[in-house]
């Protein structure tokens, strides 16, 4: 999971200008369509490659996804070969990296599968801050490749250009190497029950004896709740993360520099912030349990997103000029696009800087202050991965002995599925109602969440502790 995450991150703050590089007809809407395609292509594969670990050995769904993903890497790092369409040879190499990134569920079921009830929080936590920590280094290896440039060197056996945008594909390439090399080297099909007596290790051979067929007696009710559990958290934290910078850019009226290095430092901390609650949850999960600090993560999401409300008299510096990027602007349809071109490319040193005039709620919605931002920013860093790992580890436990590859499946689908539409939702609600009606929803939507997660509370139990083989 460190080194997918690490091959994932690597690459995502040059994307953008590697497509201008390469196909000049591109614009920010495409480029919404090439980031939308890595979620899409995850949550179409993660239930194929759930299904496919529930009925062969974990080894087959893990290295071949690998390979895909392998392979658009190397697709990625050639798409400026061909004559013409080169845009859509990049959005098919990230929709492909993305398909074979639907090993999540795969890697996630294997761990309930290898754990006992009493190892399995841990377990998700130690997962969980290694994909954390490689989202958080990722960037910042992809910095080190800037020092090679834009041309580079060219490799003309291959025909293939080692620059500053192909450099890091080919490291996420390598890496992909490596971990296949792993799994046939160190990874064991190992499966245990719930009390963490070993079971049969490979998932097509007939299951041990001792091991009730219970699939039908699973609660799918707690099962599809914890899914919309999952799939909220992932939404409201996409919603944070797609507003950081035009936020930051109107209330503060901050350059397109400023926004991309205080932002990037504002993220990494907070990537440092969840590696360090994962490693606390392994402590507290074991004297308050899952359901509790599920509900108490929700309700940190929900204060950070309260305090992020504008309040006072005071108003944000109002952008009166025209932006000087017209051209882009004229070829963009709508508000929306015009939203996200500012949230890719942020103003240009020489453009005004403020709170854009077209967008009305300018005029009249009070600042947010910047010890708003930030506290919200810890609030919300400090009750996401908290929700997260405790979603998916109450859903494991949920689901009790069987293989749990197609469940698991459905819900990494249901996080990509989120991490596609809080970029369009926010993209939407900010640019025509403002930063008061946003966050406002998004509380609404979370206090909805809690009310739902207090209804099913009771019902949020492992399979054994329901069917009373274990003491809760």
């Amino acid at each position: 999971m460190f080194l997918s995450s690490v091959g994932f991150s690597i690459v995502i703050m040059s994307i953008w200008p590697y497509l201008q590089k390469i196909d000049p007809t591109a614009d920010a809407s495409f480029l919404g369509w090439i980031i939308a395609s890595y979620s899409i292509g995850q949550m179409v594969a993660s239930p194929i490659f759930g299904l496919w670990s529930n009925f062969r050995p974990r080894k087959e769904p893990l290295v071949i996804s690998i390979f895909i993903s392998v392979a658009a890497n190397c697709l990625y790092a050639y798409v400026q070969v061909p004559p013409s369409h080169n845009k859509y040879y990049m959005l098919l190499a990230r929709g492909l990296v993305g398909f074979g990134s639907g090993n999540v569920a795969v890697v996630r079921s294997y761990i309930a599968g290898a754990t006992s009830l009493q190892e399995r929080t841990s377990a998700m936590a130690n997962t969980s801050a290694s994909q954390a920590l490689g989202f958080i280094l990722g960037p910042v290896f992809q910095t080190c490749f800037a020092l090679i440039g834009e041309k580079g060197v060219t490799w003309q056996a291959i025909d293939l250009q080692v620059n500053m945008y192909t450099a890091p594909v080919l490291l996420g390439a390598f890496l992909g190497i490596i971990n296949v090399i792993l799994i046939f080297a160190i990874l064991r099909e190992h499966r245990v029950d719930d009390l963490g007596r070993p079971c049969k290790s490979i998932n097509f051979d007939e299951a041990s004896t001792d091991v009730p067929d219970t699939q039908e007696s699973i609660d799918q009710v707690a099962v599809v709740t914890t899914n919309i559990l999952f799939f909220i958290i992932l939404f409201i934290f996409a919603v944070f993360e797609t507003i950081a910078t035009p936020l930051t850019m109107d209330m503060y009226a901050w350059t397109r520099e400023q926004a991309v290095l205080y932002n990037g430092i504002i993220l990494a901390a907070l990537g440092v912030e969840a590696v360090i609650v994962f490693m606390g949850i392994k402590i507290l999960s074991q004297k308050t349990g899952e359901r509790v600090l599920l509900l108490r993560g929700f309700i940190i999401v929900l204060i950070g997103f309260f305090v992020l409300l504008p309040w006072g008299n005071q108003f944000p510096k109002i952008q009166w000029e025209d932006l000087h990027n017209n051209s882009i602007s004229n070829k963009s349809s709508g508000e929306g696009i015009k939203f996200f071109w500012k949230l890719v490319t942020g103003n240009s040193s020489e453009a005004p800087t403020g709170c854009p005039i077209e967008e009305s709620w300018c005029r009249y919605t009070p600042v947010i202050h910047l010890a708003q931002f930030l506290v919200a920013a810890v609030l919300i860093g400090m009750g996401y991965p908290a929700c997260n790992v405790m979603s998916y580890t109450l859903y494991s436990k949920i689901l009790g002995p069987k293989p749990q590859g197609v469940y698991m499946g459905w819900l990494t689908a249901s996080g990509s599925g989120a991490r596609i539409l809080g970029p369009v939702f926010v993209s939407q609600t900010y640019t025509y109602l403002g930063p008061r009606w946003s966050f406002s929803l998004i509380c609404g939507m979370v206090i909805l969440t809690i009310m739902l997660l207090g209804a099913v509370y009771k019902r949020l139990i492992a399979f054994s502790v329901r069917h009373g083989w274990v003491q809760e």
